[in-house]
């Protein structure tokens, strides 16, 4: 039989949760080094649990997460500008084709739905860069289905992923949205194109699909040496060379396209999140507890970053080797700058 808490305890609790999120978003001065690493907080002014982040660019990106939670950048995170809410929902995703055509993919609170003809999830897609939005409900899915992530794969091509194995695709940058023969029944949590043509998805059930026709056919292979293993992120560096990551700190990695898949040493048994390479050699992965892994042997080695951050750190994006972002629970941001910057540093175009 459990305890009930007394209502002081229950208070001092809840004080010290609250005081813990204040502490590590706000008390931080902004662009503060995560220790002995060259990523370095950048300023939300958000509580929020950040769920996703994209860029168009080293400067012009966006960050977004709970309860309807959009923040936008146009120098590269130095400065983060909150956004008129498109929704009091959870946004999950965020896609941009450029400045003005984008999508985000929202996600309802079970306990707030008004009926179970309500649409668990749904896009919104703005053509003004996010001053309006319209609401967007994928045809031909159940109510309560829940999507997961938006994956773009080329510069008119992404796909819609999500519980049950539900697969949509869109060739014209989402004015349609196509579904495609479930290739798992397994819940999809998270994918990567290297190209239009080489594709990869995983989820639950210790599965990796993969495709090299664009999505045409796919494949399963279940990664036998971790039975009932969940994936929640998948990166390739090339055609062949590739990672995932999951729960209990597993990380796998395959020379072969996916085919075959062999365990790595992370030093970490927390779930891990996301996963990014810039090449077949330098990686980074977050995940529980503000963990934060990078290797520069292909994984051969990992390193765990001390990032100054005690929760969990959701989503990761890299685009090259000054240039990355880190976002997670209470409005946390890290920014990936080069060694020696006490600032983000002043961007130019190429």
């Amino acid at each position: 039989m459990r305890k009930k808490c007394s209502a002081p305890a229950k208070y001092v609790r809840i004080a010290a949760i609250v005081l813990a999120i204040l502490s590590a978003n706000f008390a931080a001065p902004a662009n503060r080094p995560a220790a002995d690493s060259n990523w370095r907080r950048q300023t939300s002014n958000s509580f929020a649990e950040l769920r996703a982040v994209f860029f168009l660019d080293q400067k012009i990106g966006w960050a977004a997460g709970g309860r309807g939670t959009l923040l936008r950048t146009e120098d590269g995170g130095a400065n983060w500008q909150a956004q008129k809410k498109p929704s009091d929902d959870t946004i999950r995703d965020v896609l941009f084709w450029d400045r003005q055509d984008g999508w985000l993919l929202c996600e309802r609170n079970i306990f707030l739905m008004k009926s179970m003809d309500e649409a668990r999830s749904y896009l919104l897609h703005t053509t003004d860069g996010g001053s309006n939005w319209e609401r967007i409900d994928v045809d031909g899915v159940d109510a309560d289905t829940r999507f997961t992530r938006l994956l773009r794969a080329g510069d008119r091509k992404a796909w819609l992923l999500g519980e049950a194995g539900n697969l949509y695709l869109t060739n014209d940058r989402g004015r349609s949205w196509k579904r495609q023969v479930p290739p798992t029944r397994y819940l999809l949590l998270g994918g990567t194109f290297f190209d239009t043509d080489h594709g990869w998805l995983t989820g639950g059930g210790a599965s990796v699909i993969r495709t090299i026709d664009g999505g045409a056919v796919w494949r399963t292979t279940v990664v036998r040496n971790a039975p009932g293993a969940r994936f929640n992120a998948i990166a390739f560096a090339s055609e062949n060379r590739g990672w995932v990551v999951g729960d209990g700190g597993r990380i796998m990695t395959t020379g072969d396209g996916g085919r075959t898949w062999t365990p790595q040493v992370t030093g970490t048994d927390e779930e891990l999140f996301d996963v990014r390479f810039l090449d077949q050699r330098e990686g980074w992965v977050v995940g529980g507890h503000g963990t934060l892994l990078h290797t520069r042997d292909g994984g051969a080695h990992w390193t765990e970053i001390e990032t100054g951050v005690g929760h969990l750190l959701e989503r990761i994006l890299v685009l090259d080797r000054t240039h990355g972002w880190v976002v997670g629970l209470g409005g946390t941001i890290l920014s990936l700058t080069p060694p020696g910057s006490d600032r983000p540093p002043v961007l130019r175009r190429n």
